[in-house]
C-alpha cells in the first residue's frame, strides 16, 4: 500500500531524512517510533504531497505521491482538525466537501462515519461538548469520511485517560479489520506493542530496526529482564557478570538480561551476599528494545 525508498529530505545543512525506505502492506498497522525530531513529521508530510523530498520516491497504492493520492490518504494529526462550535455532523460534512464527495455521498458517508466511531448519537453536539476521547474519535473520523486507503494517525492518544485511550484502540482495530491500513506513529511504546504488526524505529532520519515485535526481541540477547534494588549496585553488576548476566539502566532502575528463564530462587542465588530490597521479573518489552537501538 505504501512504499518509501530511498528518502532524502534536508533543511539548509542538516539532514532530517537519510535514504529512509520502510514498505507497508496493505490492511497493516505499521507503528513508526522515533523521537522529537527524528523525522516523523517530514516522512508524513512528504506521503501527503505536502513537502517536496531533495531525491527518492514514495508510491501509495501503486502511484507516485502527487496531488493525484490526496484523496487515497487520511490523516488524523496529534491536534484535533476540528470546529468547536460546529457539531460533529457538520464538520464531517466540511471536509467531505473539501474532498469533493457529492451530496449524496457526503450524506451517506457521514452517517456512516459517525457510525464507525460511535459518535452517531452525537451527530449534532458540538465540538465543544465533547470529551477528549470523543473528539479523538471525531478527529479520526475526519481523516476517514472520504474513504481512504492509507489512514496516518499521528500520535491518536496523547493526552487521553486510560479510559479513552481505550476506546481509540479499539476503534483502530476495527478499522484494521475493514482492511484499512495505518500508519501510527506514537510515543507510547505499550500502544505500538498492542496494535501493530511492524515496527520501525527511526533515528535521525534512518529506520535502525524494523518487524514485528517477535523479530525485534531477537535484538536483545535476553529471554527475560530483572529488576534489582540495592544498595550494592556495583558490587551486583559484578556478580552478574560472573553469571554472563549484562546489566542496563532504564532510568534509575539496574536490570540484568538473563539469557534464559530462571527461577526466583535461582535468580537470588545468583545474587548471594548482595542485600536485595527488590527483584521483579519482567518480559522483554519493546521500551527495552527501543533504548538499546536507540542509545547511540
Amino acid at each position: 500500500m505504501l512504499k518509501i525508498n530511498k528518502l532524502n529530505k534536508s533543511y539548509k545543512n542538516r539532514k532530517v531524512l537519510q535514504d529512509l525506505t520502510l514498505h507497508i502492506d496493505s490492511g497493516e498497522i505499521y507503528g513508526l517510533l522515533g523521537a522529537n525530531g527524528a523525522g516523523k513529521t517530514t516522512t508524513i508530510n512528504i506521503i501527503c504531497n505536502l513537502l517536496q523530498a531533495d531525491s527518492g520516491d514514495v508510491k501509495i497504492n501503486n502511484q507516485p505521491a502527487s496531488a493525484a493520492t490526496k484523496k487515497l490518504i487520511g490523516i488524523a494529526p496529534q491536534e484535533n482538525l476540528l470546529y468547536k462550535t460546529l457539531s460533529c455532523e457538520e464538520n464531517l460534512k466540511f471536509f467531505a466537501d473539501i474532498y469533493g464527495l457529492d451530496r449524496e455521498t457526503r450524506q451517506k458517508q457521514v452517517q456512516k462515519t459517525l457510525a464507525a466511531v460511535n459518535l452517531l448519537e452525537r451527530a449534532k453536539s458540538t465540538v465543544e461538548t465533547l470529551s477528549g476521547g470523543m473528539r479523538r474519535r471525531l478527529n479520526i473520523a475526519v481523516a476517514l469520511v472520504h474513504q481512504p486507503k492509507l489512514v496516518i494517525l499521528d500520535e491518536p492518544t496523547t493526552g487521553l485517560d486510560i479510559e479513552a485511550r481505550y476506546e481509540i484502540w479499539e476503534l483502530i482495530r476495527q478499522l484494521k479489520n475493514q482492511g484499512i491500513t495505518i500508519l501510527l506513529t506514537t510515543h507510547l511504546l505499550d500502544e505500538a506493542e498492542r496494535l501493530c504488526q511492524r515496527i520501525g524505529i527511526l533515528k535521525n532520519g534512518q529506520i535502525l530496526a524494523e518487524g514485528s515485535l517477535a523479530e525485534l526481541r531477537n535484538l536483545i540477547p535476553a529471554q527475560e529482564i530483572v529488576v534489582v534494588q540495592t544498595i550494592q549496585e556495583q558490587q551486583a553488576i559484578a556478580k552478574a557478570k560472573e553469571h554472563g548476566f549484562t546489566h542496563r539502566y532504564y532510568g534509575n532502575d539496574l536490570a540484568f538480561w538473563l539469557p534464559e528463564p530462571l527461577e526466583l530462587k535461582e535468580i537470588i542465588s545468583r545474587f548471594e551476599g548482595i542485600a536485595i530490597d527488590s527483584i521483579a521479573r519482567q518480559p522483554v518489552r519493546l521500551e527495552h528494545i527501543y533504548m538499546e537501538v536507540t542509545k547511540n
